[in-house]
């Protein structure tokens, strides 16, 4: 994977986004402005990436010929939103983080937080008649198992004496029956959800126990929201353990179980979307990057994902990160913003002047001057 110099070279810039400071599109744009002002006579291609969860919407539409359209949602603190999603042909792509995600609802409510604004949407997407659906299920605030936008579906949960629960994990805890006589039927062709993460449902790895904590979620809480799991596991009896069913507080799971879909890896579903296969092929170098490599990054995550498309094509693996955590793979390269800048408050304030001089200096160092 040795790059060879004094000749033009074709490098594929394809990022996920460095939360809190850039989202995918600045990041590559700023690399590959870096790398084009150091080396102005290479092939420079941008391919803003995501693993399924935030982001995705805004890659599909940086790559796609895709129309945004918005629809008007209430999240479970009554605020009025309104949210994005895709219409790519006769194929919708949403995401949920944009409809009910954790930077929109916050975390003082995760037992009453649901995904009530994710099911609107998935309403409006119907009513305009799509055949196919793709969902990135990422970023979400609640652990209610998908139970909200199922409910906003048509699905009736009610309690032990035929009273409609309460919105969120908590609703859960009471729940003795589903109906689903009401409930509107999936696109014809299906919907596929984007897993950003392979959580099953229950247990110590799952929704509640894993996740339940960054949405805000005290240990007694958590333990609450595993019973109220596991009590919708009870009444839907679908597959707990499938890899990503506890993706986005089960949300996963409840659309699997309820209404079909299919899970499946975020971070190649994206890839395959934005069609950065075609871009790779014939690359000499391949930068990806994130807010944060570490041992997480090479399983499953867009940066690890991307790495991987680029030793199968025979180019330069590069990651360019906020902090370098831990070891790369072999072969690759890697540099840090932070290090760069001289601290991470200094990488955080300017992100995309030091992905500029980062993609600089990849140039450089990896192919040398013009």
């Amino acid at each position: 994977m040795a790059v060879t110099a004094g000749r033009r070279l074709r490098v594929v810039v394809a990022p996920d986004s460095f939360k809190g400071s850039a989202d995918a599109s600045v990041v590559a744009a700023a690399l590959a402005g870096g790398w084009r002002r150091a080396r102005p006579g290479d092939e420079v291609v941008e391919v803003p990436m995501a693993d399924g969860g935030e982001g995705t919407l805004d890659a599909v539409l940086a790559a796609e010929n895709a129309t945004e359209r918005t629809e008007s949602v209430r999240l479970p603190d009554g605020r009025a939103h309104l949210a994005r999603w895709a219409l790519v042909g006769d194929r919708a792509v949403v995401e949920l983080a944009e409809c009910c995600g954790l930077p929109l609802v916050g975390s003082s409510d995760p037992l009453g937080a649901d995904t009530e604004a994710l099911g609107t949407v998935l309403c409006a997407v119907l009513d305009a008649g799509v055949a196919e659906l793709t969902l990135a299920v990422g970023g979400s605030a609640s652990t209610d198992g998908g139970s909200g936008a199922l409910r906003a579906l048509g699905l009736r949960i009610v309690d032990r004496v035929g009273a409609d629960v309460v919105p969120g994990g908590a609703g859960l805890l009471e729940a003795a029956r589903v109906d689903r006589r009401g409930l509107r039927a999936p696109p014809v062709r299906g919907v596929t959800v984007l897993c950003d993460v392979t959580a099953p449902l229950l247990g110590p790895r799952g929704a509640a126990r894993v996740f339940g904590p960054q949405k805000g979620a005290s240990p007694a809480v958590v333990a609450d929201l595993e019973r109220g799991l596991a009590r919708w596991h009870a009444l839907l009896d679908g597959d707990a353990d499938l890899a990503g069913a506890g993706a986005a507080g089960g949300t996963a799971y409840g659309l699997a179980t309820a209404w079909g879909a299919v899970l499946r890896p975020g971070a190649a579903a994206v890839a395959c979307l934005v069609g950065l296969d075609q871009a790779v092929s014939g690359a000499d170098v391949v930068i990806t990057g994130e807010g944060r490599w570490d041992v997480q990054s090479a399983s499953g995550k867009a940066t690890g994902h991307v790495l991987g498309m680029a030793e199968d094509v025979g180019a330069r693996g590069v990651v360019v990160a906020g902090e370098l955590a831990a070891g790369l793979p072999p072969g690759a390269r890697g540099w840090s913003l932070v290090d760069e800048a001289g601290g991470a408050g200094a990488a955080r304030r300017d992100a995309p002047r030091w992905l500029e001089v980062v993609g600089a200096r990849a140039a450089l160092e990896l192919a040398g001057p013009v």
